[in-house]
């Protein structure tokens, strides 16, 4: 098995054809297949089925796929921070954002980080809190924004802000800034929540069930876009943070207010891996992306957000 045999199996993977993947990889399409036989030789099994209209993955090929990704991403580690090191600080470095927060922070932090340390090479990821957290700890990614993290022994958590979840609807509902909602008063109104074990969603049943409240949930999706879709579309309401609807309440698609009795709040903390070392090219992008979240606060771009952090 070498590194030619994965590349070529995880373009056929993902293209599920091997012309279309010898056109990705500038090899003819023999040099994909005798790459792809010489792995399957090696694993001792098929790794795809050849159908008529493509290449799929057997069993086999799906368990070894999850592998050859992590394969693959080390040396691309090892290629960025070696490469970069030779004039300073560089490497590849995979931070996740929340889809709250990723339109808000990703630009700025691409800009910082190029113009401060050239040689580190940035991915985002996207993610809710749990896949972020799943990915932090199997070393998919290097570092992220979570929320709703408990005390654990393989993540390094530190609060870096605290902001409130509110109650979105139409513009029809009329829900002002100004006045804020009791969560009692949303008992019978359909409701459009993400599904368990979702960050907001745990915090939401944990209001309910402290005040003795049961609301009625419409429609389960894990899809923020979707979320605010369906409050356009007349199918009820649903609860976020600010800042993931600021745009649609400047311009006016969407209303929103505070929740109160109880107050719902979430704290954002920077997460690093504490079962694995942490590289220098990835701390210095860390805190690059610290400080774009405080400058988001300060500037007002982070809607309702309050800095915690030194």
């Amino acid at each position: 098995m070498d590194f030619k045999q994965l590349r070529a199996f995880l373009t056929v993977a993902d293209t599920g054809n091997v012309t279309r993947a010898a056109e990705l990889l500038n090899l003819v399409q023999p040099a994909v297949s005798r790459q792809l036989r010489l792995l399957e030789e090696d694993i001792g099994t098929e790794l795809f089925e050849r159908e008529r209209h493509g290449m799929a993955l057997t069993d086999a090929g799906k368990a070894l796929l999850v592998y050859a990704r992590r394969v693959m991403l080390e040396l691309d580690r090892a290629r960025a921070e070696i490469g970069g090191a030779v004039n300073g600080i560089g490497g590849l470095v995979t931070v996740g954002l929340l889809p709250s927060t990723c339109d808000l922070l990703s630009s700025p932090l691409v800009s910082s980080v190029a113009a401060t340390y050239p040689g580190i090479h940035m991915r985002i990821a996207m993610g809710y809190a749990g896949t972020l957290q799943q990915w932090l700890e199997s070393g998919d990614i290097d570092a992220a924004l979570l929320y709703g993290v408990e005390r654990m022994p393989t993540i390094q958590a530190t609060p870096l802000l605290e902001e409130p979840l509110w109650i979105v609807g139409p513009a029809s509902a009329a829900l002002r800034r100004n006045k804020p909602v009791p969560l009692a008063s949303l008992v019978g109104q359909p409701m459009i929540l993400p599904s368990g074990p979702h960050g907001i969603r745990t915090l939401v049943d944990h209001a309910c069930a402290v005040s003795n409240i049961e609301l009625t949930i419409a429609v389960e999706t894990n899809a923020m876009s979707i979320q605010k879709n369906l409050v356009l579309g007349g199918h009820g309401l649903t609860i976020l943070p600010p800042i993931a609807f600021a745009d649609d309440l400047q311009r006016k698609r969407l209303t929103a207010a505070p929740l109160s009795d109880p107050k719902i709040t979430r704290t954002i903390v920077l997460a690093l891996p504490a079962n694995r070392s942490v590289g220098q090219h990835v701390r210095r992008a860390v805190e690059l992306l610290v400080q774009c979240a405080k400058t988001a606060i300060d500037e007002g771009a982070w809607l309702e957000g309050r800095w915690l952090g030194a």
